[in-house]
């Protein structure tokens, strides 16, 4: 049985996903699938690529939301090989679509690469 907190729990990272592979196909990136928990006993986030897709798995059970969020985008970022500046590009298209606060936030991707 899954408890109200798990629930909505579930519900913000099902979100958060839908938000992160919108911007990310905005930005021109490959939008990965999201899963959690990983299968990987013990591991906080994975990559896997069948196929030519990609899924990231994020363990969201007994952690600090922001910490989730920043493994689902740090995911993204290494499913595309970004670095540098353009990596730091995508991060923050990617912060902007999960973060209802940010400053000068207008809902709209950018290009990355």
């Amino acid at each position: 049985m899954i408890s109200p907190m798990e629930a909505a729990t579930t519900a913000r990272f099902a979100l958060a996903a839908r938000e992160l592979a919108r911007a990310a196909r905005g930005a021109g990136l490959t939008a990965p699938s999201f899963r959690s928990p990983p299968r990987l006993v013990g591991a906080d986030r994975t990559l896997q690529t069948r196929a030519g897709r990609v899924t990231i798995a994020v363990r969201v059970r007994g952690r600090p939301w922001l910490p989730v969020v920043s493994d689902m985008v740090e995911g993204i970022v290494a499913a595309n090989g970004l670095v540098g500046p353009p990596a730091d590009r995508a991060r923050d298209v990617l912060w902007r679509a999960v973060v209802e606060d940010a400053p000068g936030q207008t809902g709209q991707a950018q290009q990355v690469a």
